[in-house]
């Protein structure tokens, strides 16, 4: 089967020449051309890599998207695979996360510098930060995060108020002091 002969919008197929193109094939109104990976390691590899597979296979060109990549002292010194594989490399600082890919006031200075469509912090890290998709919805650019907003990662990230949200969904929870509680979202706007 060739790949055109596929169907649905997200459908890989070699058929578009730019990103643009195929953004407005699908309807949408931003094209990604520039992404900032957030994360190191077998992350960083996995984020790429599959992203470059899409590439190629929609546009025939595994770098239509480029990638800018964040290394510290050590990931350098290891010759990281994600840093070999990047487009462009910023040199943040070592130590605890908290210091680099936790770090979102840095994550969102290095979108902004370095001028990305948008930022993939896969997992761990700053992921799980609803504080990233805010500040980096505020910028300029307004960087786009590969990931949720910053609302539904407050939600979910509470385990009490996740799991409400869960039953009042329909979804099986395990029995808990609170089985049967629900919210009525259409009620309270």
């Amino acid at each position: 089967m060739s790949s055109s002969s596929t169907s649905g919008p997200l459908s890989p197929r070699a058929d578009f020449s730019t990103v643009e193109e195929y953004v407005e094939h699908v309807g949408g109104t931003r094209p990604i051309k520039k992404v900032l990976i957030a994360n190191n390691g077998i992350a960083a590899v996995k984020a790429i890599r599959s992203i470059r597979r899409w590439a190629f296979e929609t546009f025939q060109d595994e770098r239509a998207i480029s990638f800018v990549v964040m290394a510290t002292p050590d990931d350098m010194r290891a010759n990281a695979e994600y840093i070999r594989m990047a487009d462009e490399v910023v040199d943040v600082p070592g130590g605890s996360n908290n210091n680099n890919y936790a770090n979102v006031m840095l994550i969102v200075e290095i979108a902004e510098r370095w001028q990305v469509d948008a930022v993939w912090a896969g997992w761990g890290h700053a992921s799980e930060n609803p504080r990233l998709p805010d500040s980096l919805a505020k910028t300029d650019r307004r960087v786009v995060f590969v990931g949720p907003p910053g609302a539904p990662m407050r939600a979910l990230g509470d385990k009490i108020g996740s799991t409400i949200i869960a039953q009042s969904a329909g979804v099986p929870v395990i029995a808990w002091n609170g089985n049967g509680i629900v919210c009525d979202y259409a009620a309270g706007g």
